[in-house]
């Protein structure tokens, strides 16, 4: 048995696979005061739904995958470690200068941001290494043993070191690392060459300090969501989802927490590719991932789960860039909890702001009293009141229109129902929005690509979604209201490796770089050997960090030769490098060779049979009527057939108005669009026209 966890702004979903396969969903509020009672809830929850006891369901589970949302968290709210930063003397400033570039060139009224280690813990080493390996100044013991006596004064929880060039001689932060072992016992610290051995300085620097400031906490938070699941009954493997789309254990993590950055986000594209690939036979697809809180959006083109080195926490060049390669996903604050207000101009706005788990829309009676997107639901009729969570959390009618009446419908003079919709429409356009951003302000036509609609409010506008993006397709997965847990049931154990060596396409040094490519093969062979022992099956690529000559900026190919034997093999890698910028530019210069900077090995290990997996109907009695009344534009309050999810069969259609529901989600299906059960139990939606 395995259990994957994804424990969201609102929501806390749960993944359980028995020993045949059938996959079963549950949800518990997430708890913000303490994340993993959220967990242990969510477990409880499905405890009681399979009849068993908490300890006799953990005791029976050999896999517990975890996707968390606890780091990014703690960087935003300002909640983690107060860390140092050691870099080169002479170099006090690289959190500070940055890299350049501003999102609004001529808006002078924009703070410059603050780096992400204060200045007044950063502090100089002397020595200094060059860029071909050699030792300019000699690294100098007893100013840094200096140093470390100022860190004790100052009592900081970690430290980060960057120095010039450790990527080709780490001579010099080795040592550094050393000294803070012995005289600054108990304190963690982050080297840059070992966590990101990558070309860049800021990056490298950024990305040091960002995880040195995670691992008190991480490193506490593994080990009490290890502890608790331990206390609770479970002896298996605890695996936690990375920003790579991939798993590693919790203990592993602990060490390099900087990779759950985008753990929950991270999976939503992995499960979203699968159904694309399933359902429709497309490998182009966007995956929209609708939690209570944010709307998370990402790209998979040619089957391939999209990638980004230009990972920022908050708004890009006035937050801070981890560095460190992730899966490329958008977030925007839209979401089922997201509360709809009317500014001083009387303009509607829904978002950013979000009502969250606590105290979360108007109608959980939890003492919100903000109209959220998911009262405007309820008062259109989408949502059935008593049905919610499969009944289980009573949804209170009055509150969310009270809420809509004193916040949007009497400040804009329209009826209520009029404000309801309103609502919905104004979230469907921010949506809409940030598509647009990742498809079509990169060149790429939505109308090619599936839309694949997942999180527990996905169903409510995804139809309208796809009719303005002009998607041929929607699709509901019937485990959609837990994508992201249900992508961590299909992920894989990975890791990379990185190595910087500079090489051109003319005076291209095959021995050097096949040396090169040997090593990072053995760091991915002693993985498959340590944690990938007992994978089902692994693979191993190979990445080169290229570009053109005199450009800033690289991008990542696929080696396909795996080795450079010849002459062709080199050939081979700048034509792929002139298709992939084809591809990302429009534009390429066949005729140019490339320089390569860094080298890349990935290892995948696969820990389960299959991606599939059939989901196992709740056993929930509530009754659903044949027809609700349910709120559309242009049409009014019309009777829209009601039909339970898990219950459709195969080949099914169903004409809109139409609602279905589950205990997890409800899906609208609007006038004129057709919806058709798949065998993999997803709904396939004919959008229509509008």
């Amino acid at each position: 048995m395995r259990f994957a966890v994804d424990t969201g702004g609102t929501f806390t979903d749960l993944v359980v696979e028995d020993d045949d396969g059938g996959l079963h969903m549950f949800k518990a509020a997430t708890t913000p005061d303490d994340p993993i009672r959220g967990v242990i809830d969510s477990l409880q929850n499905a405890a009681e739904g399979l009849n068993k006891d908490l300890a006799s369901l953990l005791g029976e589970g050999e896999l517990f995958i975890h996707g968390t949302t606890h780091a990014i968290n703690a960087i935003v709210t300002g909640n983690t470690a107060k860390t140092a930063f050691l870099s080169s003397e002479g170099h006090r400033d690289i959190l500070v200068f940055r890299e350049g570039g501003r999102m609004e060139p001529f808006n002078f009224t924009v703070p410059f941001p603050q780096p992400y280690v204060p200045r007044a813990l950063t502090y100089e080493v002397p020595g200094r290494i060059l860029a071909d390996g050699s030792e300019m100044t000699p690294f100098d013991e007893a100013a840094v043993l200096q140093i470390i006596e100022e860190l004790k004064k100052n009592e900081v929880e970690a430290v980060a070191v960057c120095l010039l060039w450790s990527i080709v001689n780490s001579a010099h932060e080795d040592r550094v690392g050393e000294l803070l072992a012995a005289h600054l016992p108990g304190v963690p610290y982050t080297l840059s060459h070992v966590l990101n051995p990558s070309l860049r300085e800021y990056r490298r620097a950024s990305s040091a300090a960002i995880d040195a400031s995670l691992k008190p906490l991480m490193s506490a938070y593994m080990h009490n969501l290890s502890g608790r699941l331990r206390d609770a009954g479970f002896g298996g493997r605890v695996l936690i989802v990375t920003s790579q789309a991939g798993v590693m254990d919790a203990d592993d993590i602990a060490e390099t927490p900087i990779h759950l950055i985008n753990s929950g986000p991270s999976m939503a594209p992995v499960s979203g590719r699968y159904f694309a690939r399933v359902d429709e036979q497309s490998d182009t697809a966007v995956i929209a991932d609708t939690g209570g809180t944010t709307y998370d959006v990402s790209l998979v083109r040619r089957g391939r789960i999209p990638w980004t080195r230009e990972t920022w926490i908050g708004e890009p060049y006035r937050g801070h860039m981890t560095g460190f390669p992730s899966v490329d996903v958008k977030s925007i604050g839209a979401g089922g909890g997201s509360i709809a207000w009317v500014d001083d101009g009387g303009m509607l706005h829904v978002g950013p702001q979000s009502a969250g788990a606590v105290p979360g829309p108007a109608c959980y009676g939890q003492g919100g009293d903000k109209p959220t997107v998911t009262d405007a639901a309820l008062a259109l009729g989408y949502l059935d009141p008593d049905f919610f969570l499969g009944g289980a959390m009573a949804l209170d009618t009055e509150a969310a229109r009270t809420a809509l009446e004193n916040d949007v419908a009497q400040p804009m003079d329209l009826s209520l129902e009029d404000a309801a919709a309103a609502v919905i429409s104004i979230a469907t356009e921010n949506m809409v929005q940030a598509i647009m951003d990742i498809t079509v302000n990169q060149g790429i036509d939505p109308r090619g690509a599936m839309l694949i609609g997942g999180g527990g409010a996905a169903g409510l506008n995804s139809i309208a979604i796809a009719r303005r993006l002009g998607c041929p397709r929607a699709i509901i997965p019937e485990v959609g209201a837990a994508l992201s847990a249900a992508g961590a049931m299909m992920s894989d154990l990975t890791s990379q490796y990185r190595r910087t060596l500079f090489m051109t396409s003319e005076a291209f040094d095959r021995d050097a770089v096949n040396r090169l490519l040997d090593q990072l093969e053995g760091n991915c062979l002693s993985f498959i050997d340590g944690p990938g022992a007992g994978a089902i099956e692994t693979t191993i690529e190979f990445f080169a960090e290229a570009r053109y000559p005199e450009q800033v900026w690289e991008i990542e190919v696929p080696i396909d030769s795996r080795r450079f034997d010849s002459e062709a093999d080199v050939g081979a890698l700048v034509e792929a490098f002139h298709t992939a910028h084809q591809d990302l530019f429009a534009i390429n210069d066949p005729d140019s060779g490339i320089e390569v900077v860094g080298w890349t090995a990935a290892v995948k290990c696969r820990l389960r049979e299959s991606e599939s997996g059939t989901l196992v109907a709740a056993d929930v009695s509530t009754a659903l009527g044949d027809t609700r009344k349910a709120y559309f534009v242009g049409a009014g309050f019309v009777d829209a057939v009601v039909r339970r999810f898990e219950t459709m069969p195969v080949g099914e259609k169903l004409a809109g108005p139409a609602i279905v529901e589950s205990p997890f989600t409800t899906v609208v299906i609007d006038p004129g669009a057709t919806a058709e059960r798949r065998a993999s139990g997803s709904l396939s939606i004919d959008p229509g026209a509008a």
